[in-house]
């Protein structure tokens, strides 16, 4: 309407032709002559009214908006309604328009269509525009649709892939990862890939609100998972989620997860996968495709075209070693000094024996903290019910019984002499285990201290003789100053030194 009134005024005031004003308003001059005849017809005067709109004046000149003069209205289609269904997934103006020209065959040509419906879009309440500086956000969500993959081609068993999308806010250079799980592993996983990808790190990551990334959502002070914040600080950046339910916050990604599930999975769809790494290097072919050849269409250049000019030149550089995975537990210390992390208890120094500690968890170390100082660092063992004890982290009383070992039993029993490691042996071997004879042998051998090593040889001596075989008759043996008492036959023969006299031994004549 602008240049309706220019025109006007080219033409009534300053009296030039309808040719010279077409060639300065860079308008057709039948266009021109169309336009003041309507502005005949219509009567007006000339000057405009002063109050007069641009809406009234085109109202006038050319009628109401969407329909043309003389012709019949054509069946308006319910926009809200449209509006409403182009927020489903995968649903277009293309087959809404499709939709509509089916139930009414005279209606809106697609073109028209689409300009009536962004008319209509945009009397909408107002967005904020967004403006995304070179390598400043990275924006992080997993599409919602996923990819089967076949793990037992014989029972036909799937399972669904995941596919985790990241792009960058700049030049929306798009990349996806897949991977079985959502989880806290493969989420963060999938991060130190898109890393790789993009050869560095944004100043922010601008997540969701999922459970693996914000423990607690919060507009004004989210709480973010401890073990994202330490993948986010190892890369030097920060994390700064979306507002709940504010999806507008990441409209990058959602575009970007669109893109990946139409241009990504729409093509995968025919195509059976065996594994996750098949699918993955799938879905790398098709990145080509999308970042590196594929030109934006109001732009002329590719998405990779624009990352290298935009966003590659302020990407904060990658550390050295990737981000190793570490989970942080709450674990409470037991009575035995031992934290029990999935199967497997890791000692701590005792003096912590029940205490509250929390327990960071990478592939191959098991780290203990209270009160935000380390008190522990083991190897990470198996979840096989055993347990992994330092000594320094055992009083001194434990720490004297744990030096003993049956090895170590057996080398002290040969420095006393031939008996007592003999009736250690026979002790050990016909207990079911020999873990139940292990205190007794530690026993006797301690009997060395206050009888002496020669009174305790003898009194092994004595008890393999008599067939005695735990710890009390050797004491008291050693008591009763028996070891250097021979040990009294009865009877005759080779085997006479095998019968004893004794009160509390019947005898075979006992039974007769």
């Amino acid at each position: 309407m602008r240049h309706v009134r220019e025109m006007l005024r080219l033409s009534r005031d300053a009296g030039l032709a309808t040719r010279e004003v077409a060639r300065r308003t860079g308008v057709a001059p039948s266009t021109l002559r169309e336009m003041f005849r309507r502005f005949e017809r219509c009567g007006l005067a000339w000057p405009l009214p002063l109050d007069m709109a641009d809406a009234d004046l085109e109202a006038l000149l050319y009628g109401e908006a969407g329909t043309k003069q003389g012709h019949r209205r054509r069946a308006e289609p319910d926009w809200a309604m449209l509006n409403r269904e182009l927020k489903r997934k995968h649903v277009t103006l293309q087959i809404l328009w499709d939709e509509y020209i089916e139930a009414n065959p005279d209606g809106y040509r697609y073109s028209r269509f689409c300009d009536l419906y962004r008319g209509w879009e945009a009397r909408l309440p107002v967005t904020m525009r967004q403006t995304h500086l070179g390598g400043d956000q990275l924006f992080v969500d997993y599409a919602g649709d996923t990819v089967p993959v076949i793990v037992d081609a014989r029972a036909g068993t799937t399972r669904e892939a995941h596919i985790f999308v990241a792009v960058m806010g700049g030049s929306s250079l798009s990349f996806a990862h897949a991977s079985w799980t959502e989880k806290l592993p493969d989420w963060i996983d999938a991060h130190v890939q898109s890393f790789a990808y993009f050869g560095g790190a944004a100043r922010l990551l601008v997540p969701d609100n999922p459970k693996v990334a914000v423990i607690k959502a919060c507009f004004y002070d989210p709480q973010v998972n401890r073990t994202y914040g330490e993948m986010a600080a190892h890369y030097d950046t920060a994390v700064l989620p979306a507002r709940p339910r504010r999806p507008r916050d990441k409209a990058k990604v959602e575009a970007a997860v669109r893109i990946v599930e139409r241009w990504l999975l729409g093509r995968l769809r025919h195509r059976r996968f065996s594994s996750l790494a098949e699918v993955n290097a799938a879905i790398a072919e098709l990145l080509i495709r999308l970042n590196d050849q594929r030109l934006l269409r109001h732009v002329g250049r590719t998405r990779r075209q624009l990352f290298e000019e935009i966003d590659a030149p302020h990407l904060k550089a990658l550390p050295a070693e990737p981000y190793g995975l570490a989970e942080w537990r709450v674990r409470k210390v037991g009575l035995d000094y031992h934290v029990d992390i999935e199967g497997h208890f890791y000692s701590v120094p005792y003096r912590h024996a029940r205490a509250s500690v929390e327990v960071r968890l990478t592939p191959r170390t098991v780290e203990v903290f209270l009160q935000g100082e380390r008190i522990a660092a083991h190897m990470r063992g198996s979840g096989d019910g055993k347990h992994t004890t330092i000594t320094e982290h055992m009083p001194s009383s434990h720490r004297r019984y744990s030096d003993w070992t049956i090895e170590r039993i057996i080398r002290e029993a040969e420095r006393i002499g031939p008996s007592t490691v003999m009736l250690c042996q026979l002790i050990l071997e016909h207990r079911p285990h020999p873990e139940q004879g292990f205190r007794t042998c530690l026993g006797i051998v301690r009997l060395a201290k206050p009888f002496g090593p020669h009174r305790l040889e003898a009194a092994c001596l004595r008890a393999l003789q008599v067939g005695a075989r735990n710890y009390g008759s050797v004491k008291s043996i050693l008591d009763n100053r028996l070891d250097g008492q021979p040990v009294r036959r009865v009877g005759g023969g080779e085997d006479a030194g095998l019968a004893i006299q004794h009160p509390n031994i019947r005898g075979s004549g006992y039974y007769h």
